[in-house]
């Protein structure tokens, strides 16, 4: 029995050498210098090289997120339908300042009424009239000036949804990312644990080793499995909701998000770019112009339109009789009509006026929090790819095997291999963290990240 137990540790040791190889002290040292911005995860930093994913959907590996991006940005429902909104705004300006149309009327005059008089009354006609409403000089204009400053706010609005169908593409994938990169430790994981199980039922079969331990193997492996049920319905719900801006099937396949692409970021600080390039201030401030145009407008809604008019009657064998006649509007319920309608172009005013001061405040939290959130991702991720995630594998490849050559307690080995575990998922939701919060960046400021310019992830 001895014999077989110590054949047995050997062969483990042996596989779980090439299955989690020992790390170099000195690149697991937390002082090595790094970018904070620009990290690499070195090839030395994992614990252990995981096998390849197993195939996730059609096995296929999901394109860079720029080319995802540039597929919402043609084809999301919401884009489409503000677009449309949009050109009808566009549509609207030349009818703004239109004339209103003319009105055709047929002239009757009989003075012997009920008897017919025409040609035998010399005031006896029957003709046409035509009416044309003229509304006071600068109406037009100002209509029309009211109508281009609505376009300026849905153009603002469409470039705001752009930036934000874009964020929520960038967002998804780096939460994909986050996700198969969970998937790749935990099945590799899974493979190590299982062969521990083992290991302990082979120990408790010949009295070497506790119940307990046994017991503690077979619990890890069904919560390893547990979660990776997790991630498969957790996943198909992250593709799905990048499915509807793709507008595509709910349950089209996306495949394996295996790197994220280098985000890039302006020297902070960054409130003043982004006040300067804000999708939500300029829509902002395009309503407060429109605004403006509509309180120009109404004020002069209180000028009176004019009528102009002219007819022909006929009067049988007697010459016609022409006519013309021009008239004014009386703005005799002006307390009623215009006034109102003044105040309430003065309040949308205000009313827009703050909400571009609240725009303005939003952008300048926003830009504070993304700098903070920024500064973090720039010393977490290389903690997590220099020091957390290699001490974790140093950890866990001590104590797996110390528990091999009989010494140890699989207890440390499962708190290890949990230690393990969390490095290595830390570092990749540590990663979509960064990378998001340059995505929400992208929202405020508007510029390109690097994977417009083609390049790909790691």
């Amino acid at each position: 029995m001895r014999i077989r137990t110590a054949l047995l540790a050997v062969l483990l040791v042996a596989v779980g050498v090439r299955s989690v190889p020992a790390l170099d002290l000195e690149s697991a040292s937390p002082a090595v210098a790094v970018d904070p911005v620009r990290v690499v995860r070195p090839a030395a930093a994992d614990p252990a090289t995981p096998a390849p994913l197993p195939a996730q959907g059609d096995g296929s590996v999901a394109p860079p997120p720029d080319e995802l991006v540039a597929q919402a940005l043609q084809r999301a429902p919401s884009l489409a339908a503000l677009k449309a909104r949009v050109q009808e705004a566009r549509e609207m300006v030349r009818p703004a300042g239109a004339l209103p149309d003319p009105m055709i009327e047929l002239m009757v005059q009989d003075i012997g009424f009920p008897r017919w008089t025409v040609g035998e009354e010399d005031m006896s006609m029957i003709g046409p009239q035509i009416t044309q409403g003229i509304p006071f000089p600068g109406k037009r204009g100002a209509r029309r000036r009211v109508a281009r400053a609505e376009v300026t706010v849905k153009a603002n609005e469409l470039e705001l949804l752009r930036r934000e169908v874009t964020r929520d593409v960038r967002s998804l994938y780096a939460r994909l990312y986050a996700l198969d990169q969970e998937r790749q430790a935990l099945t590799s994981g899974q493979e190590l644990l299982e062969m521990l199980a083992g290991t302990v039922r082979e120990r408790y079969s010949a009295g070497l080793a506790e119940q307990e331990a046994a017991v503690k193997g077979q619990l890890m492996v069904s919560r390893l499995a547990e979660r990776l049920d997790d991630l498969a319905a957790e996943r198909a719900g992250l593709v799905a909701a990048m499915n509807r801006l793709l507008d595509r099937p709910g349950d089209a396949v996306l495949g394996r998000v295996s790197g994220l692409p280098e985000p890039i970021v302006p020297s902070v600080p960054w409130e003043a770019v982004v006040l300067q390039n804000s999708a939500g201030i300029a829509m902002r401030g395009s309503a407060v112009q429109a605004a403006e145009q509509k309180l120009k407008l109404a004020r002069l809604e209180l000028r009176p339109d004019l009528l102009a008019g002219a007819g022909v009657g006929f009067r049988g064998d007697k010459d016609p009789v022409v006519t013309l006649r021009l008239g004014v509007d009386l703005p005799l319920w002006s307390a009623q009509n215009q006034i109102p309608m003044i105040r309430a172009a003065e309040q949308n005013l205000e009313a827009s006026r703050q909400e571009l001061r609240d725009a303005e405040a939003l952008a300048r939290a926003e830009a504070a929090r993304l700098e903070a959130d920024w500064r973090r991702a720039g010393s977490q991720v290389p903690r997590y790819a220099q020091a957390i995630v290699p001490q974790a594998g140093l950890a866990l490849d001590a104590a797996r095997s110390s528990y091999v050559a009989g010494r140890g307690d699989f207890s440390t080995v499962i708190e290890d291999f949990n230690l393990w575990l969390e490095a290595r998922t830390g570092l990749a939701r540590r990663e979509a963290e960064r990378y998001t919060t340059w995505a929400e960046l992208q929202t405020v400021i508007g510029t390109n990240g690097p994977e417009d310019d083609g390049r790909s992830g790691r």
